[in-house]
């Protein structure tokens, strides 16, 4: 299995993250996911969960890059780490480390867990 086509996940989940809807991003989540966002302290176990941090985050029109990306695959389960760095539209921006589990259901990946916090020490 190539590093692009895991390396292409973040790419379709960005491209969530900018149609603005919730629903979108929660999508790419298996149902039972876990995401520990970026921008809060509440972990989110589940679609509903999942959905509605994304209600605030994609109001703030985030546009995300990768700054490093260390991917791995294990069989029918894939990672990629690293640091990410998103632009708002009110022209701030915050650097984060993240890693993205993958599990492959047979039909398409999907986002088993996801980590993102913000970089600790200022640069």
């Amino acid at each position: 299995m190539p590093h692009n086509e895991i390396a292409e996940l973040f790419d379709e989940w960005n491209a969530a993250l900018q149609t603005r809807d919730p629903k979108q991003v929660a999508a790419l989540y298996e149902t039972n996911g876990i995401l520990l966002p970026t921008l809060s302290n509440q972990v989110r176990h589940n679609h509903d969960e999942i959905e509605d941090y994304f209600v605030s985050f994609t109001a703030k029109g985030p546009i995300g890059s990768i700054d490093e990306s260390n991917i791995r695959h294990f069989g029918q389960m894939a990672i990629n780490s690293g640091v990410y760095t998103f632009k708002f539209e009110d022209g701030s921006s915050a650097q984060a480390r993240f890693t993205f589990v993958y599990r492959w259901n047979g039909q398409r990946w999907m986002i088993a867990e996801h980590h993102s916090s913000q970089m600790p020490e200022t640069v």
